[in-house]
């Protein structure tokens, strides 16, 4: 009797210990995944932005992830890339798409003149926000760009993918540090007009490359400078972010890559 009984609770513990491997596989296999990079990838961009002060063409481009002369091209905005308060600017999520290399890809869907706001004469004058002078400045970057670190710090987080939340790399240091310009440009926004970004610059390299440096505790340049490489642009802060550090950032045609690609070995 005792034998028998002894059988039975060891045939019910195996039963038991069966179902309970059964029931976790089945979880797994039910529960749903939420991958960061996918739900980044599902969030819709909105269709316009309307210019605000302080916008730029090159802020807005930089915001939304689009090449800011296709930017000025979908909306029939000349060259020297003016915009408004009160501007609505066109985004379609489908003029600028990321191809599997991480490039840019153009479309010729671009807007008819008629769909862009008229302003006079005065009102150009009064709240234009955005100019790139042709007048007699230094040329941009033609060709290869040798670039140069913008800190000495030690990285704190990596780049982690055009489409996460680190679009760049962060790097440590005290407050009041040097900012240096990663390579000779021309400052095409210098505010705190971007959500994350805290007191922000943006150069433009050339046609392709833009870099920006985040984080700021003060700005050293403005909008419109010509700086050098190496040159100090602005202070290491903590603004709009919990610590003290610089983010920085390249963007080539718009799309954000790994810094340490084109950076020299520290």
């Amino acid at each position: 009797m005792h034998s028998s009984n002894s059988r039975y609770l060891k045939l019910s513990r195996r039963l038991f210990i069966f179902l309970i491997v059964i029931l976790g596989i089945t979880a797994c296999i039910s529960a749903p995944s939420y991958d960061k990079n996918t739900l980044s990838k599902s969030t819709k961009r909105p269709s316009t932005h309307k210019v605000v002060s302080g916008d730029t063409l090159f802020s807005i481009a930089w915001r939304y992830g689009f090449k800011y002369q296709d930017l000025a091209k979908y909306n029939n905005i000349s060259t020297s890339y003016r915009i408004y308060p009160g501007q609505i600017i066109r985004l379609p999520g489908s003029f600028v798409a990321a191809s599997a290399s991480g490039r840019s890809t153009k479309s010729n869907d671009y807007a008819p003149k008629s769909s862009v706001k008229a302003y006079s004469k005065n009102t150009r004058s009064k709240y234009q926000t955005n100019t790139i002078s042709k007048s007699t400045k230094p040329v941009l970057q033609a060709g290869a760009i040798i670039w140069l670190w913008p800190s000495k710090g030690a990285i704190l987080q990596h780049f982690s993918g055009a489409t996460t939340l680190n679009k760049g790399i962060d790097i440590g240091g005290k407050l009041g540090e040097p900012v240096l310009a990663a390579a000779s440009g021309q400052v095409v926004y210098a505010g705190s007009g971007l959500r994350g970004y805290g007191k922000l610059l943006i150069i433009r390299h050339n046609d392709t490359f833009l870099s920006a440096y985040a984080h700021n505790n003060r700005l050293l340049v403005k909008e419109g400078d010509f700086v050098k490489a190496g040159q100090r642009i602005a202070d290491m802060g903590s603004s709009g972010t919990d610590g003290v550090k610089l983010h920085f950032e390249i963007r080539r045609d718009g799309t954000p890559e790994n810094p340490l690609t084109y950076l020299p070995k520290p």
